[in-house]
């Protein structure tokens, strides 16, 4: 099927596991936001662009709202099914171009939201995944950092994602990179540099 494929289908079995009020890594939603979230994205193309669009955002916010007040189960559902049958990730390879960083980013806000969670084992297809969508993506969601950051991730690479002064080195796993790339703490990563840039670096405002 796919790692976007696959990756929604866990998520739905965790959501289904955690219950709609768990804490997720994305400050101030529990699961039922982050499962609104997802429905939005994929069914409702007038509050979608909310998401990026930061004056269509309270329109975004009422109808995730609206959703995430619906019976879980009915929410869940939402989500497991996919995208409307209008949405072009309806198409299988689109789903997988599109969604897998969406679904790797998400279940792993579902999963780390608790103090006791660990990463999951390696896998080849979902480091393979995370790793093309770190290659994408780390340039534009480091953009800002005042240092160098140069990423590597042992069997997969090297990106060198912000050239500049003091340059931070981070090594890890492909998916704990995607997620600090899209601004999440909650990773297990090497840093290497000197320790005002390792905290400038970690302390910026990173994502889309």
């Amino acid at each position: 099927m796919g790692v976007a494929a696959d990756e929604r289908r866990a998520l739905c079995r965790l959501f289904e596991e955690l219950g709609p009020d768990a804490p997720t890594l994305c400050e101030g939603w529990r699961t039922r936001d982050l499962a609104a979230h997802l429905v939005v994205r994929e069914h409702r193309p007038d509050a979608a662009a909310g998401i990026m669009v930061p004056a269509l955002a309270s329109h975004t916010e009422s109808v995730q709202r609206r959703y995430a007040a619906e019976p879980w189960e009915k929410l869940v559902d939402r989500v497991r099914s996919g995208p409307a049958w209008f949405w072009p990730t309806r198409l299988p390879p689109l789903d997988e171009l599109v969604n897998s960083a969406e679904f790797l980013v998400h279940h792993e806000d579902a999963r780390r939201g608790r103090p006791d969670w660990e990463p999951r084992p390696a896998d080849a297809a979902r480091d393979a995944a995370a790793w093309r969508s770190v290659r994408a993506i780390a340039k534009l969601t480091l953009r800002n950092s005042p240092v160098g950051v140069l990423l590597r991730a042992p069997g997969h690479g090297e990106v060198a994602a912000k050239t500049g002064p003091g340059t931070v080195t981070l090594t890890g796993a492909p998916l704990e990179i995607l997620l600090f790339a899209f601004g999440r703490d909650a990773v297990r990563l090497d840093f290497e540099g000197e320790a005002t840039a390792i905290d400038q670096l970690k302390s910026l405002s990173r994502g889309l």
